[in-house]
């Protein structure tokens, strides 16, 4: 994946970000884009994505608090902790404004940020946010898959894990699981898994699920970024969250799974810079 950014300029460094020693990885400049990863992630995931776009913004992707290579407090890891601690890391880096980027859970901490810090973001892309409807046997699979991943720590509990993500599994590559293994093999990573698949449990979940009430309280321009092959999301779920946030447009990536920004990195890339440059496609 490193090689997808030979010869871009790069930074990799870490911030507090108020107490929480927090990874980042950036480049570029201008208009600051923020990516923020989903269940289990980190800011490798957009590997694919961070050179292109570096070309016309200042792109910023962050391991959250509990991911990654950031701190692992000892606490559940809910919406409105992930939210607290992305403004944190932006006023960390100067940032009055910035875009909005967010994969399944971080596409969630992303409109819950809009809604409830509205003064800061721009331009909002939830790319496949993920099971908005609370669908049960999606709940459980994410909490039991990454569980597994990182409790029963292999190469190959670590794939079965992301193969889940894409329709082409093919994009799983070694590289990839082995960055994945060595975050998930971090001593402190078995009590913080259980802090991360937190929102799995509805008497967590229910203070933080996605519905009209808080959704409609988003004021940025906001792209819904579906794919045809989503394991958490149908397209009637897109058509569902599109009325709950007011002016939403809906974007369909075709012969993609969950990670878009992967399978998809042109189409990504390109609806993206359109989008947060013109609010439209």
């Amino acid at each position: 994946m490193w090689s997808q950014m030979v010869g871009t300029p790069l930074r990799q460094y870490y911030i507090n970000a108020n107490g929480i020693r927090t990874r980042i990885l950036e480049a570029g400049e201008g208009e600051p884009l923020i990516f923020i990863h989903g269940t289990g992630g980190h800011l490798e995931a957009y590997a694919r994505n961070i050179s292109g776009l570096s070309e016309n913004f200042r792109v910023i992707a962050y391991d959250m608090v509990g991911h990654g290579f950031s701190d692992k407090p000892d606490r559940p890891y809910t919406i409105d902790y992930l939210s607290d601690h992305l403004i944190s890391v932006a006023k960390g880096l100067g940032l009055e404004t910035f875009s909005l980027s967010g994969e399944s859970l971080g596409g969630w901490v992303a409109a819950w940020t809009a809604a409830h810090h509205p003064e800061f973001v721009n331009k909002l892309i939830l790319n496949t946010p993920g099971n908005i409807t609370n669908k049960l046997e999606v709940m459980k699979q994410v909490k039991d898959s990454t569980v597994k991943a990182v409790m029963e720590a292999t190469y190959e509990n670590v794939r079965t894990r992301l193969e889940w993500l894409f329709h082409d599994k093919g994009f799983v590559t070694d590289e990839l699981i082995a960055i994945r293994y060595k975050i998930y093999t971090q001593p402190e990573f078995k009590k913080a898994v259980h802090h991360i698949v937190c929102l799995q449990d509805w008497d967590i979940r229910k203070d933080f699920a996605w519905g009209p009430e808080w959704c409609g309280q988003i004021k940025s321009p906001t792209l819904l970024l579906w794919t045809d092959n989503d394991p958490t999301g149908t397209l009637e779920e897109a058509q569902l969250l599109k009325s709950w946030i007011p002016g939403s447009m809906l974007y369909v990536i075709g012969d993609a799974g969950h990670w878009p920004q992967w399978e998809k990195a042109g189409e990504f890339n390109d609806i993206h810079r359109t989008f947060i440059r013109e609010g439209s496609y």
